[in-house]
């Protein structure tokens, strides 16, 4: 599945002024890694934002919001967003705001160790 260029341009300049941000391809679009962690995707019309699981149910509750479910398991902490929610710069900001703010309460993916025999 491909991502939206026009949603991923915006990603960009709504994450320009933050530091330690790298894009990567995954997940069929384009993730946004903040300091090491997935915070936010592109997708095709959506985007998934990685929010605090105790907001999960309040923010799915919002219009064109849903939760992230992969092969039948609900995700708590990531939901999608329709893009047709985000029209104006402070829609998208809002979720962008959202994820950043759970970004700097989680510890960063720690690398693979490679066991040797």
């Amino acid at each position: 599945m491909a991502y939206s260029t026009s949603l991923a341009q915006r990603m960009r300049q709504a994450l320009a002024a933050i530091p330690h941000v790298e894009e990567k391809k995954m997940f069929g679009g384009l993730a946004f890694m903040v300091n090491g962690k997935m915070c936010l995707t592109v997708g095709a019309g959506r985007i998934m934002c990685r929010v605090e699981a105790a907001m999960h149910d309040a923010l799915v509750a919002k219009k064109g919001c849903s939760a992230v479910i992969m092969k039948g398991r609900i995700y708590r902490g990531y939901v999608h967003v329709n893009e047709a929610q985000l029209r104006t710069k402070a829609s998208l900001d809002y979720w962008v705001e959202l994820a950043l703010e759970h970004n700097k309460t989680i510890a960063a993916a720690m690398p693979l160790k490679i066991r040797r025999r």
